[in-house]
């Protein structure tokens, strides 16, 4: 167990937030919030989603890539970082927007939708083993060698920041249809959005809870959560694959800060909300993205005739791997 904590000085306030959001205007994308009838029916909420996985690089990591990018010297000529997929994809945009080269650290079975996404997007592509241990060691030896600029997945000022844009985004999204939500959940793993917009909501719309979901097999958020204590040692087994990482020093931070809770859900459940979101909104998105849905499904009780807004953080998988997941759960 780990029980370090960031300096305050070091952490992203919400000016930071602001900032990003003026930064990346014409950017990205300001995604559109959708509701389903039938979801509503079945869940007994009113829910709306807010859809990252429209995002460009298809995830809302690249607000907090292209929030990092644009503070960059005027002299840098490489970046580096590790990353599951999305991350790593979102940086090489970022990069290639101001002619920077990008390498990404990648763990060896992380997706190949998402390895041929940030080859697309002109990253050198460095395979490791698939550990957090490993992803940051191979990182640490290729910056050695090259010198590279580390914009970390989720574990900075600058990322949080960005990813704070998705609830600033949201809070004003809901005003302009003349509601605010009474709870918005947002899916974790590293923190990074979590924390983002947990800043963001305590700053705009303290009245609204933040709550983060995750896997049951990766839960070490909310055990970190529960404890007061930042947990580092996990063996997670989850189909969300973006949600494998644990929390972040600054991350952690934050989230005991302007987080209400942390609920977990069952693969079952993700595979459940997967299908529905397939199925019921047309909207393609990864397993990451319905865990926020799936939270909702199982702990239906704290949801009840409650406005809710659920980030669907990511759309990036293979059509086979769909196929195996379905065919998995019957």
């Amino acid at each position: 167990m780990n029980t370090d904590s960031a300096d305050v000085q070091d952490l992203p306030i919400a000016a930071d937030v602001f900032a990003a959001a003026e930064r990346l205007n014409g950017r990205i994308h300001r995604t559109p919030l959708m509701t389903s009838s039938t979801l509503n029916r079945a869940c007994g909420a009113d829910l709306y989603f807010k859809c990252e996985h429209l995002q460009k690089v298809g995830a809302f990591k690249a607000r907090g890539a292209a929030n990092a990018v644009l503070q960059l010297p005027e002299a840098t000529a490489l970046v580096a970082t590790h990353s599951s997929g999305n991350h790593g994809a979102a940086l090489a945009w970022a990069a290639s927007e101001r002619n920077i080269r990008c390498k990404v650290v990648m763990p060896d079975n992380a997706p190949d939708a998402k390895k041929r996404a940030v080859a697309a997007y002109g990253a050198d592509i460095v395979l490791c083993q698939p550990t957090l241990e490993a992803r940051e060691a191979t990182l640490a030896k290729l910056v050695a060698e090259t010198g590279a600029h580390v914009v970390p997945p989720f574990d900075d000022k600058r990322i949080i920041a960005g990813q704070g844009t998705v609830a600033q985004e949201i809070i004003g999204q809901c005003r302009e249809l003349g509601f605010s939500p009474d709870l918005l959940v947002s899916p974790v793993g590293g923190g990074g959005l979590l924390a983002g917009i947990g800043l963001a909501v305590s700053a705009l719309a303290p009245e609204v809870k933040v709550l983060g979901a995750e896997p049951a097999g990766a839960d070490d958020a909310q055990r970190s959560f529960r404890r007061g204590e930042r947990v580092t040692e996990q063996e997670p087994d989850t189909i969300a694959d973006g949600l494998r990482t644990t929390l972040g020093v600054r991350n952690f931070s934050l989230i005991c800060r302007h987080v209400n809770d942390i609920v977990t859900v069952s693969e079952a459940g993700i595979l459940e909300a997967l299908s529905l979101l397939w199925h019921r909104t047309k909207q393609w998105v990864e397993p990451s993205a319905a865990v926020g849905l799936a939270a909702v499904m199982e702990h239906r009780a704290r949801f009840r005739n409650k406005r809710v807004v659920i980030v669907l953080t990511g759309g990036n998988m293979d059509l086979a791997a769909a196929a195996t997941m379905l065919d998995g759960r019957g």
